[in-house]
């Protein structure tokens, strides 16, 4: 019989957390979408493995035998996946750099002509991701590095170096009664519909609709994308607004989009991250070396 390693994991995040719905949250995917997974699995194994209640899912005793052994299962997949992608990489000089939107802003080129410098021959392979995996293929091993943007989910479980920081605006519709003004103070903004990534990315989508910095107030969602172009898209047909870093001013101009300074609310953070088991990788380490060798000077 052959399982798909992805039911395992969803398995296991639902073993640790005993609920559906948080677990959902830390996979970022949708709830009937998981509970869907399980029921996947179970016929697959031709067993139950939770029992179902209000106050959440407690495994059943076939389920607690592999709870005990799937985590150990999927870190070996994991660690073989790993090296063999590595050992392709390497074997084709390419190293997998993942990242979102503008990466790390006019410092990319920088790093990229740095590490092809440093390591002759060798090609960073920039690898654009959706928001809807906010580390950019790092958690799946889809790539060795990623230039993220911080915090994200997940980010306790990788390495990270935060190289800078830069202002959250607000992304506006060009018509917007607020649109004029040279500053906006946040709090003008909480009875706004806000454009937001997908319910899934957690703590990515909460940090972007500034969800811990409204003092209590509930946040509107008018649309939902996953991408760049849905996002202005739906910005410039007004369902609503958003915050951006400030850098998107310059690398997402579009007419019927304003971007305008806010105080008020915290800056966003650029970073590199990889996975702890690359510590030791000299590909990664030179790659880690060439963007923090880039990181601007604070004045």
């Amino acid at each position: 019989m052959d399982v798909d390693t992805r039911l395992l994991r969803y398995f296991v995040v639902v073993a640790e957390e005993g609920s559906l719905t948080r677990a959902a949250e830390r996979l970022f995917v949708s709830q009937p979408a998981l509970t869907k997974q399980i029921r996947q699995l179970e016929t697959l194994l031709d067993t139950r493995l939770f029992t179902r209640s209000r106050a959440g899912m407690a495994l059943t005793e076939p389920g607690r035998a592999l709870a005990e052994r799937a985590p150990a299962l999927l870190a070996g997949w994991d660690r073989t996946l790993r090296e063999t992608r590595q050992a392709a990489g390497r074997a084709a000089k390419v190293l997998r750099v993942g990242f979102l939107a503008s990466a790390a802003n006019e410092l990319t080129q920088h790093i990229v002509a740095a590490f092809a410098r440093r390591r002759p021959g060798w090609r960073a392979d920039m690898r654009q991701a959706r928001w809807s995996d906010p580390t950019a293929g790092l958690a799946g091993a889809d790539v060795d590095v990623a230039l993220l943007r911080v915090p994200f989910p997940g980010q306790e479980n990788l390495r990270l170096e935060v190289l800078f920081a830069e202002p959250r605006w607000v992304a506006l519709p060009a018509a917007h009664p607020l649109a004029a003004r040279d500053l906006i103070p946040f709090r003008e903004l909480w009875d706004e519909p806000f454009v937001a990534a997908p319910p899934e990315t957690g703590r990515w989508r909460d940090y972007w609709l500034a969800a811990d910095e409204r003092e209590g107030n509930p946040v509107r969602v008018g649309a939902v994308t996953d991408q760049p172009d849905e996002w202005l898209s739906a910005i410039a047909n007004g369902y609503g607004v958003a915050l951006a870093p400030a850098s998107a001013a310059r690398f997402y101009a579009r007419p019927g989009v304003v971007y305008r300074p806010v105080s008020g609310v915290s800056p966003s953070h650029v970073g590199v991250a990889w996975a702890p088991a690359d510590d030791t990788d000299p590909v990664v380490r030179d790659f880690v070396r060439c963007c923090t060798d880039s990181r601007p000077t604070p004045r």
